[in-house]
């Protein structure tokens, strides 16, 4: 039995209790740790933990406030960092064999920013070979298991991440998103996540230093993002990690709004589109008719004006591959998979093997910009956007993706068609806990901003979580279940 303790407050709460000296830091990291140790041998959700070094840093964060010196806005609270995100002295593994002793010289700039705003570093958490899979296991740390039901995968690539947030294994955490990969397991483990707008979080050396050919990858693609068990949470990540950085070329100026001040205000009379199919998605039923209600809330308790509509796009995987190809270290990698193939990522393999042309490059750029325009003409009629995140609830451990929906086959990532377009057109997108399966399983909703209105995803879902809280409600294994 593991007992209600502070692993179960928000990440702003145990910011709060911290700078009024109700708990003290190192308190809070040895109950997150006790919590760890008792679950992760279960889970699997951390890789690589740093102990010894978060209680030093617990230690020097209670004697700063201690001494009532000025303290950032994550002063002593435990954060993990997804493993595909450079950590300096923390080995970064990515999933794979070939980095399995590689130990990053630098931060990534978002692991930068969350220690000067306080945070410490508990540690990483597991991921797919270089985040090339919607599900979480590899050959170096093995399988990570969904808390709701271990049988099942928690998603990927930020698949540690959720498992670990999703039990109190810290309240915050850091994934990366660059096809939904921070959308996909939140909503398979019963998280809010959100894919801020292209280029408000920097990226750097992820996506950015050829140094690391399988890290350096997805570049017009990828986001960073919060993963946590409320909106403001991620709220406060996102307040310390946006802005501007000129290691990133793609990094947006300041943003001309306040994060944490954008979750409130509501969506009275706000007109909404409801597309929970694109109109050609084949979604599992049981995700239908979550999503369906979730959408009511909308409607019926927030007093939206919700039209079910679709932007017109119809299937756009193979042109979301190629500029993943595009995107990706082809020489480095094949020449990493001459030596490490035998056990590395089949679908990775699958990629890199394959003889991408010029014309396949330019033909995936125009859909992507035909899709861009489809988006943003449609969203000039509404407020903000709302569909299931994904297709399916969570599917079995060690399984790549759901090869049949309703008993109907489907392509491999026919299951991630609401989540991809959002990283071809950077627009905001976030998931929401819409409910859980009748057998228990979550299932998210996806809400979704026009280009660069951060404010209105954050606002939209917030609004939803006071209507239809999910906070409260943790998987039976956190009672011995």
């Amino acid at each position: 039995m593991i007992s209600t303790d502070l692993c179960e407050l928000s990440g702003v709460e145990q910011a709060k209790l911290i700078r009024e000296r109700r708990i003290s830091p190192v308190e809070l990291v040895d109950v997150v740790f006790e919590r760890i140790h008792q679950l992760n041998p279960i889970l699997n959700a951390f890789c690589t933990l740093v102990e010894d070094d978060a209680r030093d840093q617990a230690r020097r964060a209670e004697t700063a406030v201690a001494h009532g010196e000025s303290v950032g806005p994550l002063h002593g609270v435990p954060v993990s960092i997804k493993d595909l995100i450079c950590t300096k002295g923390i080995r970064t593994v990515s999933g794979s064999k070939a980095y399995e002793d590689f130990v990053p010289d630098e931060d990534d700039v978002v692991v930068e920013r969350l220690k000067d705003a306080g945070a410490i570093i508990l540690g990483k958490t597991n991921v797919p070979e270089f985040g090339y899979m919607g599900a979480t296991h590899n050959s170096v740390f093995g399988v990570t298991r969904n808390p709701w039901n271990l049988e099942k995968t928690p998603g990927g690539s930020s698949g540690g991440s959720a498992a670990a947030v999703a039990t109190g294994m810290g309240a915050l955490t850091v994934g990366s998103d660059g096809g939904g990969s921070v959308r996909i397991p939140s909503s398979l483990s019963g998280l809010f996540a959100m894919k801020a707008s292209f280029g408000r979080v920097p990226l750097y050396p992820g996506c950015r230093d050829p140094r690391y050919p399988g890290v350096s990858s997805w570049e017009s693609l990828e986001h960073i993002g919060p993963m946590t068990r409320t909106v403001e949470d991620s709220a406060l990540m996102l307040s310390v990690m946006a802005g501007p950085d000129d290691r990133d070329r793609h990094s947006l100026p300041e943003a001309n709004f306040d994060w944490l001040a954008a979750t409130r205000g509501g969506v009275k009379g706000l007109k909404v589109a409801w597309s929970p199919d694109w109109g050609f998605v084949n979604v599992d039923r049981r995700v239908r008719e979550v999503t369906a209600r979730a959408a009511k809330v909308f409607a019926e308790t927030l007093g939206c004006e919700v039209e079910e509509a679709h932007p017109g796009f119809g299937n756009i995987e193979d042109a979301f591959w190629t500029l993943v190809a595009r995107d990706s270290d082809l020489k480095g990698m094949r020449a990493m998979a001459e030596r490490y193939g035998n056990v590395m990522l089949p679908s990775l393999l699958d990629l890199l093997n394959r003889s991408w042309t010029a014309e396949d490059i330019t033909n995936a750029a125009m859909v992507r910009q035909d899709t861009v325009n489809k988006l943003w003409r449609f969203m000039r009629k509404y407020d903000f956007l709302i569909t299931p995140t994904l297709a399916v609830p969570a599917f079995d451990c060690w399984q790549a993706a759901p090869t049949t929906i309703n008993g109907e086959p489907v392509g491999s990532a026919h299951w991630l068609s609401f989540t991809f377009p959002f990283n071809m057109s950077g627009q905001p997108a976030a998931t929401v806990p819409a409910g859980w399966t009748d057998d228990g399983l979550p299932v998210g909703l996806q809400i979704v901003g026009r280009h660069l209105d951060d404010p209105m995803v954050l606002r939209a879902a917030a609004a939803y979580e006071a209507a239809n809280p999910w906070r409260d409600r943790w998987p039976a294994i956190l009672k011995g279940g």
